[in-house]
């Protein structure tokens, strides 16, 4: 009954949503209003994130059953959002009932439709692994369309999307997808996995690949540290500073500030998502190259955070989900015509070439590729330009292009995103009267 009832309180109250681009100098202010419901904040922003806009502001406010929402935002291009087919497309999307159904959640598996078969994995992280992956595909005559691996913690994970390259349609032979599934989790079993590499067959369109990759790692638990190999020189300073606080009994306050990027906000919320928190109120600013975000949140029970040991594993979650898509490494742009075994082909020069591949996301429109790879040498330092100019004159100048590379980058000037701290929504508390959590029930 009570499910029937809130059905009907959101059919009663539809979505508001109002595209303004002339309050604001800088950027386009998308306001949100609707009936609120746990995971309604995630789902807003992922529809920003599918039209790759950039979040530079946020005011996020959901108590009292009502969810209202504020957006600065502007394009790749750091521009107004001017093109009416994507405003329309944002406002169809907030404002039809049915696009807020919450996302199932799949268990990680393999599994066709007409156009593609998905394919999810993950497993222990090691140079080449993704070329042995790619060329046991070739093997298996499938054609990679799209793809998204991630590396985080000495963890690997990847959602990729083949076809039988002699129909161009997905697999459906259930031996064949058998015998995929087999070889695959063979090659990413590795030699000494002590911890579990899955392999499996998805079913694809239930949920975001960017958002499933959340977690498939959260799952694989890739938030726990790991000691970084001999050699690797890693830049502590870059870490996410995140701290985690209780205001009375109220709510538990998250405070973060990372280097900024596109889709932060999104993999932030992903987690707080995944880990069953709910954001009361909230708000994000960002600098030319630094973020701050501050959210108070409680857990779906409606309790704050009540112990150390989940204080310090809110922590983790939430620097992983910053870290997992942080550029690492120099980034490389393949654009040319697809043909069968092409990515095996390209992943074996980078892996005879000693590149270890630390993110990659790989795209088929229309016949052409348009595949980014970001890569560091097997210790995770910067790669020898003499050998990126190899790789380049063995693939084709023309065809592999370096954009830039974020490793040992000279460090920006010091930002003051200093954050508002919510002061209007809780003009009674201060920031200083936050208290660390050091005693609970």
């Amino acid at each position: 009954m009570d499910d029937e009832y809130a059905k009907l309180i959101r059919r009663m109250n539809p979505p508001r949503v109002v595209i303004d681009n002339n309050t604001c100098a800088d950027a386009t202010v998308i306001k949100v209003d609707s009936v609120n419901k746990h995971g309604i904040l995630l789902q807003v922003i992922q529809v920003l994130n599918d039209v790759n806009l950039v979040i530079k502001k946020a005011y996020i406010s959901s108590d009292g059953g009502w969810f209202m929402d504020v957006f600065n935002v502007i394009d790749c291009d750091g521009k107004k959002i001017r093109d009416k087919e994507v405003i329309d497309y944002i406002q169809q999307r907030l404002e039809t009932d049915a696009s807020f159904a919450p996302s199932l959640r799949s268990s990680v598996g393999v599994m066709p439709t007409e156009e593609h078969t998905s394919i999810e994995f993950t497993g222990t992280d090691r140079p080449g692994l993704f070329s042995e992956v790619c060329a046991v595909l070739a093997d298996l005559h499938c054609n990679v369309v799209n793809a998204e691996i991630w590396t985080h913690n000495d963890r690997a994970a990847a959602v990729v999307h083949v076809t039988d390259h002699s129909t161009g349609y997905a697999i459906k032979d259930p031996k064949r997808l058998s015998t995929i599934k087999e070889l695959l989790f063979n090659v990413l079993r590795g030699y000494d996995d002590f911890r579990k590499a899955k392999t499996s067959l998805s079913p694809p369109g239930i949920m975001n690949r960017e958002r499933r990759l959340h977690q498939i790692m959260f799952d694989d638990r890739d938030y726990e540290r790991v000691e970084k190999a001999v050699g690797r020189v890693e830049d502590k300073s870059s870490r996410p500073q995140v701290t985690v606080l209780n205001i009375e009994k109220d709510y538990t306050v998250i405070t973060m500030r990372s280097k900024d990027r596109p889709k932060l906000l999104f993999d932030i919320v992903c987690t707080l998502t995944d880990m069953q928190y709910v954001v009361f109120h909230g708000m994000v600013n960002t600098g030319r190259t630094e973020a701050y975000q501050e959210f108070y949140i409680r857990h779906v029970d409606g309790l704050p955070i009540s112990s150390e040991a989940e204080r310090e594993r809110v922590i983790q979650c939430l620097e992983a989900a910053i870290e997992r898509r942080a550029s690492e490494g120099l980034e490389l742009e393949l654009c040319t015509e697809d043909r069968v075994g092409l990515l095996s082909d390209i992943t074996r020069i980078f892996r005879e070439n000693s590149l270890s591949i630390k993110r990659a996301e790989i795209s088929t429109i229309g016949g052409k590729v348009k595949d980014t790879f970001y890569v560091t040498d097997v210790t995770g330092n910067p790669v020898d330009p003499k050998i990126i100019d190899s790789i380049r004159r063995q693939i084709g100048h023309t065809k592999l292009q370096v954009k830039r590379s974020t490793i040992l980058a000279p460090k920006p000037p010091k930002e003051t995103t200093t954050g508002f701290f919510l002061g209007n929504f809780f003009k009674a508390r201060t920031f200083q009267t936050f208290k660390l959590i050091r005693s609970y029930s």
